[in-house]
Protein backbone atom coordinates (compact mmCIF):
# COMPACT_ATOMS: atom_id res chain seq x y z
CA UNK A 1 0.00 0.00 0.00
CA UNK A 2 1.33 3.16 -0.66
CA UNK A 3 1.80 6.34 1.38
CA UNK A 4 -1.01 8.26 -0.21
CA UNK A 5 -3.17 4.97 -0.02
CA UNK A 6 -2.39 4.54 3.43
CA UNK A 7 -2.66 7.88 4.80
CA UNK A 8 -6.41 8.27 2.98
CA UNK A 9 -7.35 5.10 4.90
CA UNK A 10 -5.93 6.31 8.23
CA UNK A 11 -8.22 9.49 7.93
CA UNK A 12 -11.40 7.65 7.05
CA UNK A 13 -10.79 5.57 10.08
CA UNK A 14 -9.48 8.18 12.77
CA UNK A 15 -12.03 10.67 11.59
CA UNK A 16 -14.45 12.37 14.03
CA UNK A 17 -14.29 14.71 16.97
CA UNK A 18 -11.74 14.25 19.52
CA UNK A 19 -12.25 15.81 23.26
CA UNK A 20 -13.96 19.19 23.16
CA UNK A 21 -14.98 18.65 19.75
CA UNK A 22 -11.78 19.34 18.34
CA UNK A 23 -10.45 17.31 14.92
CA UNK A 24 -9.44 14.08 16.17
CA UNK A 25 -5.54 13.75 15.19
CA UNK A 26 -4.89 11.34 12.41
CA UNK A 27 -2.37 8.52 13.70
CA UNK A 28 0.49 7.99 11.44
CA UNK A 29 3.16 5.15 12.46
CA UNK A 30 5.67 6.63 10.54
CA UNK A 31 5.52 10.01 12.40
CA UNK A 32 8.45 10.04 15.49
CA UNK A 33 5.62 11.03 18.11
CA UNK A 34 2.53 9.09 16.67
CA UNK A 35 1.35 7.19 20.02
CA UNK A 36 0.91 4.62 17.82
CA UNK A 37 4.37 3.32 17.48
CA UNK A 38 4.19 2.61 21.29
CA UNK A 39 1.15 0.70 20.91
CA UNK A 40 2.81 -1.06 17.69
CA UNK A 41 5.95 -1.87 20.12
CA UNK A 42 3.53 -3.06 22.73
CA UNK A 43 1.93 -5.84 20.91
CA UNK A 44 5.04 -7.05 18.69
CA UNK A 45 7.45 -7.05 21.53
CA UNK A 46 9.06 -10.94 21.83
CA UNK A 47 7.13 -11.42 25.12
CA UNK A 48 4.21 -9.23 23.99
CA UNK A 49 3.23 -11.59 20.51
CA UNK A 50 3.49 -14.93 22.59
CA UNK A 51 1.20 -13.77 25.60
CA UNK A 52 -1.10 -12.88 22.64
CA UNK A 53 -1.09 -16.01 20.88
CA UNK A 54 -0.96 -17.79 23.65
CA UNK A 55 -3.96 -16.40 25.26
CA UNK A 56 -5.76 -17.11 21.82
CA UNK A 57 -6.40 -20.50 22.91
CA UNK A 58 -7.99 -19.56 26.64
CA UNK A 59 -7.40 -17.99 29.74
CA UNK A 60 -4.35 -18.33 32.46
CA UNK A 61 -2.93 -18.14 35.48
CA UNK A 62 0.33 -16.59 35.35
CA UNK A 63 2.44 -19.74 36.15
CA UNK A 64 0.92 -21.78 33.36
CA UNK A 65 1.52 -18.97 30.59
CA UNK A 66 4.90 -18.56 31.73
CA UNK A 67 4.80 -22.50 31.13
CA UNK A 68 3.19 -22.01 28.06
CA UNK A 69 5.75 -19.31 26.95
CA UNK A 70 9.57 -21.35 26.88
CA UNK A 71 11.79 -18.64 28.01
CA UNK A 72 10.59 -15.92 29.54
CA UNK A 73 11.35 -15.10 32.62
CA UNK A 74 8.79 -13.99 35.71
CA UNK A 75 9.65 -10.94 35.67
CA UNK A 76 9.45 -9.85 31.50
CA UNK A 77 6.19 -12.01 32.07
CA UNK A 78 4.70 -10.04 34.47
CA UNK A 79 6.04 -6.70 32.91
CA UNK A 80 4.39 -7.51 29.77
CA UNK A 81 1.01 -8.81 31.06
CA UNK A 82 0.78 -5.00 32.87
CA UNK A 83 2.03 -3.17 29.56
CA UNK A 84 -0.98 -5.55 27.99
CA UNK A 85 -3.48 -4.91 30.52
CA UNK A 86 -2.80 -1.45 30.27
CA UNK A 87 -3.06 -0.74 26.76
CA UNK A 88 -6.70 -2.68 27.03
CA UNK A 89 -5.58 -5.86 25.73
CA UNK A 90 -5.57 -8.11 28.71
CA UNK A 91 -7.79 -8.66 31.23
CA UNK A 92 -6.58 -10.08 34.92
CA UNK A 93 -9.06 -11.10 37.14
CA UNK A 94 -7.76 -11.53 40.28
CA UNK A 95 -10.18 -13.98 42.55
CA UNK A 96 -10.65 -13.46 46.31
CA UNK A 97 -9.62 -16.87 47.20
CA UNK A 98 -7.08 -18.16 49.67
CA UNK A 99 -4.56 -18.80 48.17
CA UNK A 100 -4.94 -16.11 45.95
CA UNK A 101 -6.13 -16.90 41.86
CA UNK A 102 -5.59 -14.34 39.38
CA UNK A 103 -6.19 -15.38 35.28
CA UNK A 104 -5.24 -13.64 32.34
CA UNK A 105 -7.32 -13.48 29.36
CA UNK A 106 -7.69 -11.65 26.35
CA UNK A 107 -10.18 -8.36 25.87
CA UNK A 108 -12.43 -7.78 22.54
CA UNK A 109 -9.41 -5.38 21.78
CA UNK A 110 -6.47 -8.42 22.92
CA UNK A 111 -8.33 -10.92 20.61
CA UNK A 112 -8.29 -8.28 17.55
CA UNK A 113 -4.73 -7.62 18.11
CA UNK A 114 -3.68 -11.41 19.18
CA UNK A 115 -5.10 -12.87 15.51
CA UNK A 116 -3.49 -9.97 13.93
CA UNK A 117 0.40 -11.08 15.22
CA UNK A 118 -0.35 -14.40 15.44
CA UNK A 119 -1.26 -14.81 11.89
CA UNK A 120 2.70 -12.41 11.41
CA UNK A 121 4.22 -15.20 13.53
CA UNK A 122 2.71 -18.58 11.92
CA UNK A 123 3.66 -17.05 8.67
CA UNK A 124 7.43 -16.39 10.00
CA UNK A 125 6.89 -20.03 10.97
CA UNK A 126 6.62 -21.48 7.85
CA UNK A 127 9.34 -19.07 6.03
CA UNK A 128 12.44 -20.18 8.22
CA UNK A 129 13.81 -22.49 6.00
CA UNK A 130 13.69 -19.75 2.60
CA UNK A 131 14.84 -16.87 5.71
CA UNK A 132 17.90 -19.59 6.09
CA UNK A 133 18.50 -19.91 2.67
CA UNK A 134 19.16 -15.90 1.75
CA UNK A 135 21.00 -15.47 4.94
CA UNK A 136 23.20 -18.47 3.77
CA UNK A 137 23.63 -16.87 -0.02
CA UNK A 138 24.18 -13.50 1.56
CA UNK A 139 26.58 -14.24 3.58
CA UNK A 140 28.71 -16.97 0.71
CA UNK A 141 28.21 -13.13 -1.25
CA UNK A 142 30.46 -11.90 1.49
CA UNK A 143 32.86 -14.36 2.02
Amino acid sequence: MGVSARSAETSSIDSGAGPQGLPKPVQDVNQPMCPSRLVLEHVTSRWGVLVLAALLERSYRFSELRRTIGGVSEKMLAQTLQTLERDGFVHRDAKPVIPPRVDYSLTPLGTEAAEQVWALARWTERQVDVVQAAREAYDEARA
